[in-house]
């Protein structure tokens, strides 16, 4: 058995490896190369749409700020400069007009012939020159009547004519200092996602860019280049947008899914070494074991389960084996049952030849007596203790005589909650005595069934009784009927002591009885009048407390 094991062993491991990690391998490396060229591919194509995206967000605003200029510059307001603003209307329109910008102005100037400033956002500028000096970076370029001057420390001077009164006369310069960190700002919201931005003219000279950017070579970066293309009638300058991420950072997530590869493959591999030997134990194991239950039961005879697992097949061959030794143990119930009920047969035949001739003359002979003018009341009570003890034998006679001899039952359509009513009616004096409440319950659906109304009437009687004798005073009993969709469920409850767990299959055996003075045959031939109906009994614990009887008759019975 361990030399095959281990041969199956070495051909699982051999097989797995063979048909099993090739193929894997193989489709692992191509998942991840495919991947990693649709990340990329992807992040390139997503950084061209934020880059072409970027460009036209600065052309507008590049747009929108010369058109600021130029239509400032043209304003009536602007000739106070010939007066030399004296009444300072032109430098709180330039302060007004910089506050309503939240920012976007640093300073706007208006400026004369002679580059000094006359009027001026900032009070403290007024009567001062204009004096403009760029550094390297700068961009000098002309759009219409305006001109972009040089950059200066993150200010960019935006300039316009102001025209004359007279045609061809100088009537001053209007400047704007425009804030560069509004390009800056607008290159900080493309840079998402780990990638730098970058603002270049159109020779490729730098203009701006964020704080992390620093140009790489083409393996060490994915990039992508947008052109300004302008806003409405704004041709732009030609500037562009460059957004570039590092291959490092943009392909870590395929890279970490290659990690995970390479280690599933590992654990793989070193889980194929180790399983070929359980999967071959997990199949001859298990029918082993079978083979060692099946042998020590027949010797033993012990009630225990069969043993579980292994592959399916083992299994059902496991559970047929438990099927098996439950349906033994239910033949051997039946067996003990029926011998039980052969011995009350033999008792109900000798008690019924050699007991009930005595009985009737004893009960006749009392009867005689109690006729007697002259009999003392002594006499009369024993007489009538004659009487009663002879007619309690009778119907124990009777009783064994329905357990020896059960009638197939004589079917015809009877509603049960009817004669689950009648049963109340006739046992209510009785329960009356020890003042004990009985309730029918009904769902209101038809119980109507093929059944034999007297032998379901005697279920009732039977279970009704038990409950009667057993309870004590002021206590409760409920019959409920309740029909399913192909099944009738009576229901007998009541809130006395109960039956213990252990006891609840026992109770329907022969002489078997928990009430003194019981003979144990009642609930005998309640199961079967029930079993001869193709139903079902159990004893169980109810929702009042007590015990609970659950009688379950077919519908469709068509016996």
């Amino acid at each position: 058995m361990l030399r095959k094991a281990y041969s199956i062993n070495r051909i699982l491991l051999v097989a797995f490896l063979l048909i099993a990690l090739l193929p894997v391998t193989v489709l692992s490396w191509r998942s991840f190369t495919t991947a990693r060229e649709s990340l990329e591919t992807e992040i390139r194509r997503d950084l061209q749409a934020r880059a072409a995206a970027t460009a036209t967000k600065i052309d507008r605003m590049m747009f929108e700020r010369l058109q600021n200029v130029s239509s400032w510059s043209k304003l009536e307001i602007m000739q106070e400069m010939r007066v030399g603003d004296v009444d300072k209307r032109l430098s709180r329109f330039l302060a007004e007009s910089k506050a309503s910008y939240g920012g976007v102005y640093i300073e706007l100037d208006a400026v004369d012939a002679h580059d000094r400033i006359i009027a001026s956002s900032e009070p403290g500028r007024n009567g001062q020159h204009m004096l403009l000096s760029g550094d390297e970076q700068g961009i000098a370029l002309t759009q219409g009547d305006t001109r972009i001057g040089r950059l200066i420390v993150n200010q960019l001077p935006l300039s316009a004519k102001i025209p004359g009164v007279i045609e061809g006369q100088d009537g001053g310069t209007l400047y704007a200092m425009l804030d560069w960190n509004q390009v800056q700002q607008i290159l900080d919201e493309a840079s998402v996602n780990g990638s730098t931005a970058a603002l270049l003219d159109r020779n490729g000279k730098l203009l701006a860019s964020t704080p992390d950017w620093h140009p790489a070579s083409e393996t060490q970066k994915i990039s992508a280049i947008a052109s300004s293309r302008g806003f409405e009638n704004f041709p732009g300058f030609g500037w562009q947008v460059a957004l570039e991420q590092s291959r490092d950072v943009a392909l870590e997530p395929v890279r970490k899914m290659g990690r995970i590869f390479i280690m599933l493959l590992l654990i793989t591999i070193a889980l194929a070494a180790l399983v070929a030997i359980p999967i071959s134990a997990s199949i001859t194991q298990p029918l082993a074991r079978l083979t060692w239950f099946a042998r020590t039961f027949i010797s033993e005879q012990r009630m225990v389960p069969p043993p579980a697992g292994g592959p399916a097949e083992v299994r059902e061959l496991s559970a047929a084996f438990g099927q098996m030794i439950h349906n033994l143990e239910r033949l051997k119930e039946n067996l003990t049952r029926a011998a039980k009920l052969a011995v009350v047969g033999e008792m109900a035949a000798a008690m019924s030849h050699e007991v009930r001739t005595p009985l009737g003359i004893l009960r006749s002979s009392a009867q005689l007596l109690l006729r007697e003018p002259g009999l003392s009341e002594e006499g009369r009570e024993v007489c009538s203790f004659i009487i009663s003890e002879t007619e309690r034998m009778n119907r124990l006679v009777t009783t064994l005589l329905d357990c020896a001899r059960a009638q197939p039952p004589e079917l015809k359509p009877a509603n049960v909650a009817t004669l689950a009513e009648q049963s109340i009616a006739m046992l209510k004096p009785q329960a009356a005595k020890k003042n004990i409440a009985l309730e029918l319950k009904h769902d209101g659906n038809d119980a109507t069934m093929l059944c034999d109304p007297e032998q379901i009437t005697q279920v009732l009687l039977n279970l009704l009784l038990n409950a009667l004798q057993i309870l004590p005073d002021n206590s409760r009993v409920e019959v409920s009927v309740r029909c399913a969709q192909n099944h009738l469920a009576l229901e007998v409850a009541d809130d006395g002591p109960g039956i213990a767990p252990e006891m609840r299959d026992r109770v329907f055996d022969p002489f078997f009885t928990q009430r003194n003075g019981g003979i144990g045959l009642g609930l005998t031939v309640v199961r079967q009048i029930v079993v001869a109906h193709r139903g079902d009994i159990v004893a169980d614990k109810s929702t009042l407390g007590g015990a609970l009887f659950r009688v379950t008759l077919p519908l469709d019975n068509s016996l």
